[in-house]
């Protein structure tokens, strides 16, 4: 090998050794602290620095980001006497990478410990439920605590979060059957409510329903009533316009009488007192209609039966105060109800007569009023 090649590979060799310990490239959001002969000379900020070689040494490399660090659980004694398992979230972030590096050794390690002492003073002046409800007054406590011891390790605390409160197992036992019992107690509320509206909308939908009913019932029988007055009105003006005489209105009084016996537990019915009246208005009225029907009859035979039952009756009326009570099988019975049932066919055709005349002239006078 040629002499002079070597010095000049070993000069080539020398000038990268020192290009190489000169150039430090710092990536972003990172910080180097540079010493030199072991005193802290500078931090190198990101991009293409230059140190002495030799002189100058990298101590720290620290990350300027905001990092999170979870702490263990750590036992902490309530007020009450209770020992609870807290762990805790911090959220920090390096401001001074100085500070960070020569002001405290481990700032982890003095930050856990920090917050543990912290969190012993402000959960010791709590009791248990003060402690599970009262997590944003914890934090703000811890933060500004933290924040101010943090501050001159170049240290920014951005947030301090509790993670879980952990009491004893009997405590949790505890805890359930309270929250079980207060459970039970509002289904025990909700389903009392729930019962008392049902039954306060089942007596509102009855009494709607019975006053709806009441009110149909009613203005049924105001329409029934209403349309019973409108026809006693056009009969009584029908009647009384075609000058209805006595014969019609006797006719009318004895044709109700077969009604009284259509019972079948009847053994006996009743004649008002007046029937001997109507009796006699009907037989003038229909006697000489019922001597031509008769065939030969003998009138003498009819007067002395029309007699026999006129006596029988008044009869009747002296011994029953007014309501005389006739036998079924009696003689005065049976002729009563064949004379009722003959004035009742003789006069059909009368009745039907007069109500075609009343139904005429109500007709014929409506379209007048109008």
């Amino acid at each position: 090998m040629d002499p002079v090649v070597i010095p000049i590979l070993v000069a080539a060799l020398v000038v990268v050794f020192l290009v190489a310990a000169t150039v430090r490239i710092v990536p972003q959001a990172r910080r180097y602290n540079i010493e030199r002969f072991g005193r802290y000379r500078r931090t190198l900020q990101p991009g293409l620095n230059f140190v002495l070689p030799v002189a100058d040494r990298v101590n720290t490399k620290l990350d300027v980001r905001e990092q999170v660090y979870s702490s263990d659980p750590k036992p902490v004694i309530t007020e009450d006497n209770l020992v609870v398992n807290i762990d805790t979230v911090l959220y920090y972030q390096i401001t001074d990478p100085r500070a960070a590096a020569y002001e405290v050794a481990d700032y982890l390690q003095a930050i856990d410990q920090l917050t543990v002492t912290t969190l012993r003073n402000v959960i010791g002046s709590m009791d248990l439920e003060g402690t599970l409800t009262s997590r944003e007054e914890i934090n703000a406590r811890l933060r500004a605590v933290l924040d101010d011891a943090t501050g001159k390790w170049g240290i920014r605390v951005n947030r301090v979060e509790i993670k879980a409160i952990d009491p004893p197992n009997t405590i949790k036992e505890a805890m359930e059957k309270q929250m079980r019992a207060e459970r039970d107690k509002r289904a025990a509320i909700l389903h009392a409510e729930g019962e008392r509206q049902a039954k306060i909308l089942t007596a509102e939908g009855t009494k709607q329903k019975d006053i709806l009913e009441a009110q149909g019932t009613q203005q049924a029988m105001i329409l029934r009533a209403d349309g019973e007055s409108k026809a006693v009105e056009l009969v009584f003006q029908a009647v009384h316009r075609n000058n209805a005489d006595a014969k019609v209105l006797a006719y009318k009084y004895l044709e109700t009488l077969p009604h009284l016996a259509q019972s079948d537990n009847n053994t006996f019915w009743v004649i008002p007192g007046e029937l001997t009246e109507a009796i006699r208005t009907v037989t003038t009225a229909f006697g000489d209609q019922s001597a031509g029907a008769g065939a030969g009859a003998d009138p003498s035979v009819s007067a002395e039966r029309e007699d026999a039952a006129a006596a029988d009756v008044a009869d009747s009326d002296k011994d029953s105060v007014g309501a005389p009570e006739i036998e079924p099988n009696s003689t005065l019975a049976l002729d009563a109800v064949a004379a009722a049932d003959e004035a009742a066919k003789e006069a059909a055709a009368a009745v039907s007569d007069a109500k075609a005349e009343a139904e005429a002239a109500g007709e014929t006078r409506l379209p007048g009023r109008r």
